[in-house]
């Protein structure tokens, strides 16, 4: 069935990617947003775009967005509704071309233990299961709590002992119930040291199969992925083919249309490899097998969904180099990965080196805890590995950046780990490993960092001096004085005192010379104690955001005379973000242990279980089932026990 004009059900940079590629191929674009993404970037990619009152999730209202602009295609993205067998029904009721495999597929698939039963039947190896929690113990310890109608790490639990179950049941369940409208959960053993390496397939409507090679996507926190790269560092021709026999063998006996992903576990001492779930959508990482293979899935898609046939066999599919993706997240490492709101005073990719950025979100975007702290997939493509990963984490150390946490300096670091480079990369990569989550700049690193903000404020003063603006900073009729900036980082303090000299160039400190070639409102052409770099530099209030050769240092402007901040509640547990409070375990009076659930908080669709750093007394609880609160508000006040005498 021919179309002329898709309609895009989902938001940010898989939107703006769909956008893009029905736009190559001479369609008309239709978006749909909610209010919290009226100034998103994917709203104004599409021709045309309409307001949905009620969500992403609400069926009839997308179908009516789309009868409304004459839509005869919908495609879901990936997330959201993407795997919702009942709206892919719904959308082919209404006579419009679903962008996917049939309802009947995802159906199949959906449900991740009738896909295990269907695996297996298909003679592809699973890993044992249950639904009924009495069977933890035949399955062994430690297994894992896994959501049944849905992935992306949402209601995934790991259960080191017995006395863990239940509470890991409950979690899960809740967080299934918010991610996918189904609380149902199902136990599996765990495998610790194991990569995550699944097989990409594309099936037409005329019974044509092929796979396009496998992506390893190990690299996880939280059971979620951060950095996905096709091939993987395992799998040799051998293992390649066997995971890509299994995967066809399972999609045919499906009858599988479109494109979608097989994942597998493998066993790092065995490679032997088991059946996870089949993914009835594009995946996140999918670029990375459009880089080695050259094959548009995206183009692909819409294709099969027209009635074109494959027009190529697996004989046809080669690979070139090596591809790896990061996954930019607004999310702060060094706090458990916690997810980070704000507004993004800066956001700046480089056009050095070339690499391929997938972007929700540019300069001015808020990050809320509304949607997946995903803002950006960046991909490098190369003909080595190590020349993929060392490209990657470099454009991520020049993407200029400010106003929110994320995860961007932890992507690098990770890249550039010895153990990464060298492939060691099992699902317990972070814990094994533990990669610096935040930026670590050397003292000559951090001294010229501070200078060249301190003089690109003195640049802007300059500017925005309402008298005497063309005369020189700190002229006198007389010797002229030194000044002083001064700009915290990290809890340190950096005094930069410097003196205009009447050349134009500038005393630094006691011995140091600095010399300003070019000074705009966004960068800095400054040559200091020899050293000569161009930089940018953004102001956000009293915070300056001053780009390294390593990453973006988020200083804090000291003014002469500090305003004291209000103290955070003597005593109190704060909310380590903004977001909605599911549970509170506990009441004023009660007794707790160190470890104890308190309180527990939903942001960005992930639960975040706030507990007991230490025994003691519960004062005060100052928050309640169904309450939304901001980051660092007093959740509650803990009086803690008395150390015991040695």
């Amino acid at each position: 069935m021919t179309f002329t004009t898709l309609l895009v059900a989902n938001r940010g940079e898989i939107a703006r990617r769909v956008l893009r590629g029905a736009r190559e191929m001479g369609l008309r674009t239709v978006a749909t947003y909610v209010d919290a993404d009226a100034e998103a970037p994917f709203v104004t990619d599409a021709d045309e775009a309409l307001r949905l009152s009620t969500g992403y999730l609400d069926h009839e209202a997308i179908l009516a967005a789309a009868a409304r602009c004459g839509a005869d295609a919908l495609h879901p993205g990936y997330g959201f509704l993407s795997e919702n067998a009942e709206f892919a029904a719904k959308v082919e009721a209404a006579g419009l071309v679903w962008i996917g495999p049939p309802s009947r597929v995802i159906a199949a698939m959906g449900d991740k233990l009738a896909a295990k039963k269907l695996a297996s039947a298909a003679g592809v190896p699973v890993i044992p299961s249950s639904e009924n929690p009495k069977d933890a113990k035949s399955i062994g310890y430690p297994l894992i709590v896994k959501a049944a109608a849905g992935g992306g790490g949402k209601g995934m639990r790991v259960v080191n002992n017995a006395s863990e179950l239940n509470e890991a049941l409950s979690a899960s369940r809740r967080e299934a119930q918010s991610s996918f409208g189904d609380d149902r959960v199902f136990l599996e053993r765990y495998l610790a040291r194991s990569r995550h390496v699944e097989i990409q397939i594309l099936g037409d409507q005329h019974g044509h199969l092929v796979h396009l090679g496998e992506r390893d996507c190990s690299i996880q926190r939280r059971h979620q992925k951060l950095i996905e790269e096709s091939p993987s560092p395992i799998v040799d021709d051998a293992l390649r083919h066997a995971m890509g026999s299994a995967a066809i063998e399972l999609a045919r006996s499906i009858g599988y249309e479109s494109a979608g992903t097989v994942e597998f576990l493998v066993d790092d001492e065995t490679r032997a490899f088991y059946f996870l779930e089949v993914n009835t959508r594009l995946q996140v990482e999918h670029p990375v097998t459009e880089e080695v293979t050259g094959v548009d899935l995206v183009r692909e898609q819409l294709r099969i969904a027209s009635g074109e046939a494959l027009g190529f066999s697996q004989d046809d599919v080669h690979f070139s180099g090596h591809a790896i993706e990061a996954r930019l997240c607004a999310e702060d490492p060094a706090v458990g990965f916690l997810p980070a709101t704000g507004t993004l005073v800066a956001f700046e990719p480089s056009s050095e080196p070339a690499v391929r950025w997938e972007s929700g979100v540019r300069s001015g975007s808020r990050v809320t805890v509304a949607f997946d702290p995903l803002l950006a997939k960046v991909i490098a493509h190369a003909p080595t590995r190590r020349e993929a990963a060392t490209t990657l984490a470099l454009a991520l150390e020049r993407l200029h950046l400010g106003g929110v946490t994320t995860n961007r300096d932890f992507l690098a670091s990770t890249l550039r780990h010895s153990n990464f480079l060298d492939g060691d990369t099992t699902t317990d990569f972070i814990e094994r490993f533990d990669p610096p989550r935040h930026l670590r700049l050397s003292d000559t690193e951090l001294v010229w960092a501070s200078s060249a903000g301190a003089l690109w404020l003195q640049g802007e003063r300059r500017v925005n001096a309402l008298v005497l603006s063309q005369i020189p900073t700190g002229w006198r009729n007389a010797r002229l004085p030194s000044q002083r900036t001064s700009l915290r980082l990290d809890g340190r303090q950096f005094d930069v005192d410097y003196r205009a000299r009447r050349g134009g160039s500038f005393d630094l400190g006691k011995d140091g010379v600095a010399r300003i070639h070019h000074w705009s409102p966004s960068a800095i052409d400054v040559e200091i104690n020899g050293l000569r770099a161009s930089t940018r530099v953004t102001r956000s209030g009293e915070h300056l955001y001053v780009q390294s050769r390593r990453g973006t240092a988020p200083f804090e402007i000291i003014p002469r005379f500090e305003v004291r901040h209000a103290e955070l509640t003597p005593g109190g547990l704060n909310a380590p973000m903004p977001g909605l409070i599911l549970d509170v375990r506990v009441e004023p009076g009660q007794h707790v242990v160190a470890g104890e659930t308190l309180v527990v908080m939903e942001a960005m669709k992930m639960e975040h279980v706030i507990s007991a750093p230490r025994a003691g007394t519960v004062n005060d609880v100052l928050v309640a089932k169904g309450q939304q609160v901001d980051r660092d508000v007093a959740l509650l006040t803990l009086n803690p026990d008395a150390e015991p005498e040695v």
